[in-house]
């Protein structure tokens, strides 16, 4: 028990993207924090521009957590995960198991503090940071065919429709506002 933090310091250790060719190397501790940021900015999207009333800071922390499952798991790739559904409901199965072991290493006193952001259910807060997970894939293709690597393009078109297939105002915002700027250089972006 009180091995909960430390297994979270493993999240570096785990990389994405297996089955492509990457340009740019990504592990689960940088794609959550990449999460968490954008499901905060769809949250404040949500509140200040449509009039929700979201916690933007409890959306943020369920991003950074979204994915520690994968210290147990890895990080499984999507075209294995979505082959077929036997594969994607035993693979949920699995995550919720792992999501279950990484509570019961925090004391116990803690657990309930963490219970709601470790375990995912289907609740109107988790839609954001799944929107913000596939808004990620997303960024990633659009900059690995920035780089030239062609590998991304068919991901790249797959994730578009899963996220205009969301029909989320927030993420419609978020790309013709903020989406924009991920391909700009430095200089660009400090002008």
């Amino acid at each position: 028990m009180n091995n909960f933090f430390g297994m979270l310091a493993r999240m570096k250790y785990i990389h994405r993207w297996g089955l492509m060719r990457n340009t740019i190397n990504e592990n689960i501790a940088e794609h959550s924090l990449e999460v968490a940021v954008i499901a905060h900015a769809l949250a404040v999207i949500g509140n200040v521009r449509l009039g929700k009333h979201l916690n933007e800071e409890h959306i943020a922390m369920m991003g950074i957590m979204h994915d520690t499952t994968e210290i147990i798991t890895g990080d499984l790739p999507t075209p294995i995960k979505y082959y077929a559904p036997e594969i994607r409901d035993a693979y949920k199965r699995v995550e919720h198991i792992a999501a279950n072991q990484l509570l019961s290493e925090i004391p116990e006193d803690m657990q309930d503090s963490y219970r709601n952001i470790l375990i995912e259910d289907d609740s109107e807060e988790w839609k954001y940071v799944k929107a913000a997970d596939k808004l990620t894939a997303y960024i990633k293709c659009i900059q690995e065919r920035h780089t030239g690597n062609t590998d991304f393009s068919k991901a790249e078109t797959a994730t578009k429709k899963v996220l205009d297939e969301m029909q989320m105002e927030e993420v419609e915002i978020f790309i013709r506002d903020f989406l924009p700027s991920y391909t700009k250089t430095i200089d660009e972006i400090s002008k």
